[in-house]
């Protein structure tokens, strides 16, 4: 219409990827530095640095490209101007009751130790293996077979979990079953999420380690067991027979001790 407009200028801090790259190079120096080693002061030092050097290539292409912003108005976000305002804002929305704090499923990164936003992870398709194991019904000697790729997640198991149609399972809907190696007393419930077609038609449930797991424990009110610490080794809720050892390495040697 040729209305005279703004084309305000500005970069995101892209925080995941700045860090990541950081301290790859950090990790060539000799010797290979880690940034818990420095400091939270000293790292951001390093990392407004690299930003220093770095941050500008972005908007030197857009420069090159004859994009007709206001580079006197350029912005980024970490600027204190734009900091103040975002911090401003999450204010006002928790004073209206619009945010709250609480526990909630993450994405988190053991080698970076940081939550990751779900539109920065790729995700693929892998091999992997289905680990088939008896949960034996409390005071019976009757069980019920659960398969899982990730047999480590059992030591946080709160409930197993069939489809509310599957007659094969139904007579044990409201029992108890005992989680393999802990002894632990968790119920079985029903849910439509359960898939009777897949591996033994019975899912155990980890809501504190698995997406549709935390969705189906908040349905059913189900207690939230982390069994990680945030490198990924497992703590002291999954035993003392497994704590401090890498989530890979418990994974082989749960299954050898079964």
């Amino acid at each position: 219409k040729g209305d005279v407009s703004l084309w305000l200028p500005g970069t995101d801090h892209a925080g995941i990827a700045t860090q990541l790259l950081v301290e790859r190079a950090m990790a060539k120096e000799d010797p290979p530095v880690k940034r818990r080693d420095l400091g939270r002061d000293e790292f951001l030092r390093r990392v407004w640095e690299w930003k220093s050097e770095k941050g500008g290539y972005i908007t030197q292409q857009l420069r090159r490209l004859g994009a007709s912003c206001d580079w006197t108005r350029e912005r980024f976000t970490m600027d204190e101007q734009c900091s103040e305002a975002v911090v401003e804002a999450f204010v006002r929305l928790y004073e209206k009751g619009l945010i709250y704090r609480g526990e909630y499923m993450v994405n988190w990164s053991p080698n970076l130790q940081t939550a990751v936003s779900d539109l920065e992870v790729e995700f693929s398709e892998e091999k992997g293996t289905l680990y088939f194991f008896k949960y034996m019904l409390a005071g019976s000697d009757e069980f019920i077979p659960v398969a899982t790729t990730r047999p480590e997640t059992i030591l946080g198991d709160t409930a197993v979990c069939i489809n509310p149609n599957d007659e094969r399972y139904k007579k044990y809907l409201g029992k108890k079953v005992v989680v393999p190696i802990l002894g632990r007393e968790i119920p079985v419930i029903a849910d439509d999420y359960v898939d009777p077609e897949f591996g033994t038609g019975v899912v155990k449930i980890t809501p504190a380690h698995d997406p549709n797991d935390y969705e189906i424990g908040k349905r059913h009110n189900l207690e939230s067991i982390n069994i990680m610490n945030d490198d990924a080794t497992i703590n002291a809720q999954g035993g003392e027979r497994y704590s401090g050892l890498d989530r890979f390495v418990c994974r082989e040697k749960l299954w050898k001790d079964m």
